[in-house]
């Protein structure tokens, strides 16, 4: 299987002779020997790269290859978003080098927001640039460079690509896996940035963490279990502070809806811990403010995320233009 940036390098660079080329990428982005994508590009032969720092000054092109964590919210989605609207302003082509959506590229799940595409999305990098060129109306010339070999029902370790960490706080596919929950609630309590295992806890100092583990076993989610931590994060909220939580264990991650997940996880803190926490930070998760009121006066969260049925089952039909892979 070879990622966009290998098949690039496979054509010798073709598509990037003779343009002005910016980059956009992190040194996390690799090919499949290890090698970063900035410094490849950097070093082929006849590509004239005039920018590295995110200016389009003196481009013709933008070339981006941004690993995805495979969420309407993750730091690459917002990346391609703004730099395909700059491109579009500056009549700047984009070539987006695809990378595999890490958590597999069927599963879709969760509440749509304007774009109409739900939290979970089941795209590559490649589509969701394609979905949010169109679906934003943003008009950048875009093109992407196709991975070869990837199927749907892949996740990354089933690909044979290095691990590629698509934020700093995103170190393991257990944690890509719980992000399109648990980031939503980033803010409002700890997700354990700061630590060793972020995106896999979630607590704060008024944390009670053996009830909260007890309350989201009782709910008996599919592919997840909790036990009760206390860890005391570096960054984020509760910075430097001792907090009581719980730590999910993925155990059958084909089972698991991080979405439902994150929106459990919500009902649980209002349930146990009242004002303390703050439910408007679970606006993205319950989809619309009817649906967060219902969450705030006790309705079941299983009930809010059958809710989401329609959006899903729209955006399974209305993603198809941007497919690039069967």
């Amino acid at each position: 299987m070879l990622a966009g940036i290998d098949v690039l390098k496979l054509e010798g660079f073709a598509r990037l002779r003779g343009k002005r080329v910016a980059l956009l990428t992190t040194e996390a982005a690799t090919d499949r020997g290890g090698a970063s994508t900035a410094g490849l590009v950097r070093s082929a032969a006849g590509v004239q790269l005039v920018s590295t720092a995110g200016s389009l000054d003196g481009a013709d092109t933008l070339v981006v290859d941004l690993p995805g964590a495979g969420a309407r919210f993750d730091e690459s989605a917002a990346a391609l978003g703004r730099a395909l609207e700059e491109a579009a302003r500056r009549k700047v082509a984009v070539i987006v080098l695809d990378r595999p959506d890490p958590i597999d590229g069927f599963q879709i799940e969760g509440p749509a927001d304007e774009s109409s595409m739900p939290i979970r999305h089941g795209l590559t990098v490649g589509e969701v640039a394609r979905a949010l060129n169109a679906e934003k109306r943003i008009g950048a010339d875009l093109s992407v460079v196709p991975m070869k070999g990837w199927r749907r029902d892949l996740w990354l370790d089933e690909t044979g690509l290095p691990w590629v960490d698509p934020s700093a706080d995103l170190r393991s596919l257990s944690a890509v896996a719980l992000y399109p929950g648990l980031a939503a609630l980033d803010g409002a309590v700890s997700v354990g940035r700061g630590t060793e295992r972020p995106f896999e806890q979630v607590g704060a100092p008024w944390v009670d963490g053996v009830r909260l583990a007890q309350a989201l076993n009782a709910r008996n989610l599919p592919g997840v279990r909790f036990y009760p931590v206390r860890f005391n994060p570096a960054a984020g909220p509760h910075a430097r502070e001792d907090c009581g939580g719980v730590f999910a264990v993925v155990t059958d991650r084909a089972a698991l809806r991080p979405v439902r997940l994150g929106l459990e996880v919500a009902a649980a803190l209002h349930r146990l811990f009242g004002p303390r926490f703050e439910l408007s930070a679970a606006a993205a998760l319950a989809g619309s403010p009817e649906a967060l009121s219902r969450l705030e006066a006790g309705e079941d969260p299983a009930r809010i995320a059958a809710g989401w049925a329609a959006d899903e089952s729209r955006w399974r039909l209305r993603r198809g233009p941007y497919l690039l892979y069967p």
